[in-house]
C-alpha cells in the first residue's frame, strides 16, 4: 500500500530564506560555503537548536568539522554572526548563535560614519593579529570579547592593539589582563594611542624611580613598542 503524502507536512517543513541573502551575499564579502553554513544555522535556529556544534553542522554539508568551525569563526569576525549568553529559569547559562547582525546589514541602511583609514584597516586585521600573538585560533568567546571592545566599549582598534602589545611585553598574554588594561585606560579617559603612550611612560618612569635605589636597569622596552604607533 502506497503511503499517502501529506502536502501540509511538506509545507510546514519549509525554510524561509530571505531573497536579499541570495542577491547580496557577495556585497557582504561572503562566499557560497559561508552562505551554506548560514542556511544551516538558520535551519537549526528554526528547529529550536540555538547552538549547534561544528560537528553537528558538518553532518549536513560537504565540509568537515574543522572547516565548519573556521567558517563560524570568520562569520563572527565579520560581524555577521554573534554569540550570546542565555539564562534559563533555573539560572543556568548557555550560549546561542544570533544572526541579527547579518539581517541588520541586509535590511537596515547604516548611517555613514567617518572612520580614520588606519583604524578601519586595523579593525579588519585585529583578529589575525591576536591569533598571531596567541599562536592559535581564537575561541568564540574571545572573538565576542574583541567585538565588545569595539562595538560596546567603543575602543578604537589601534588602542586595542596597544593593549595587546602591552600585555605581550609585560609577559601576561591573556584576555583578562588585556581587558584590565583597556578598562583602566577608559577609566582614566585615555582614548588614543598617543595618550596611552604617555600614560605608559609616566607609569614606568615612576616605577623605575622607586626601584633605582636598589637596582639600576633599562626598562625602556616596556613602552618602546608605542613609539611611532598610531
Amino acid at each position: 500500500m502506497t503511503k499517502k503524502i501529506s502536502i501540509q507536512q511538506i509545507l510546514l517543513n519549509q525554510l524561509h530564506i530571505p531573497s536579499d541573502l541570495l542577491l547580496k551575499y557577495k556585497t557582504l564579502g561572503l562566499n557560497e560555503k559561508e552562505v551554506m553554513i548560514i542556511l544551516q544555522l538558520l535551519r537549526y535556529l528554526t528547529d529550536k537548536n540555538d547552538f549547534p556544534t561544528p560537528y553537528d553542522i558538518s553532518q549536513h554539508v560537504t565540509m568537515d568539522e574543522q572547516e565548519c568551525a573556521n567558517i563560524l569563526r570568520k562569520l563572527t569576525q565579520k560581524n555577521l554572526l554573534s554569540i550570546e549568553q542565555q539564562e534559563n529559569e533555573n539560572h543556568q547559562l548557555s550560549e546561542a548563535y544570533n544572526l541579527d547582525p547579518l539581517w541588520e546589514k541586509l535590511f537596515i541602511k547604516e548611517e555613514e560614519v567617518e572612520v580614520p583609514q588606519d583604524d578601519n584597516q586595523t579593525a579588519g586585521s585585529i583578529f589575525i593579529l591576536f591569533e598571531q600573538e596567541f599562536g592559535r585560533p581564537l575561541s568564540p568567546f574571545e572573538i565576542e570579547m574583541i567585538n565588545a571592545w569595539i562595538d560596546e566599549d567603543e575602543i578604537i582598534p589601534s588602542l586595542i592593539k596597544a593593549g595587546l602589545r602591552e600585555s605581550v611585553l609585560m609577559g601576561k598574554l591573556n584576555f583578562k589582563y588585556i581587558d584590565r588594561i583597556l578598562r583602566e585606560w577608559k577609566k582614566k579617559g585615555i582614548h588614543t594611542v598617543d595618550q596611552a603612550r604617555q600614560a605608559t611612560k609616566n607609569f614606568h618612569n615612576k616605577k623605575n624611580t622607586k626601584e633605582a635605589k636598589t637596582v639600576k636597569r633599562d626598562t625602556s622596552f616596556y613602552y618602546n613598542w608605542l613609539e611611532g604607533e598610531e
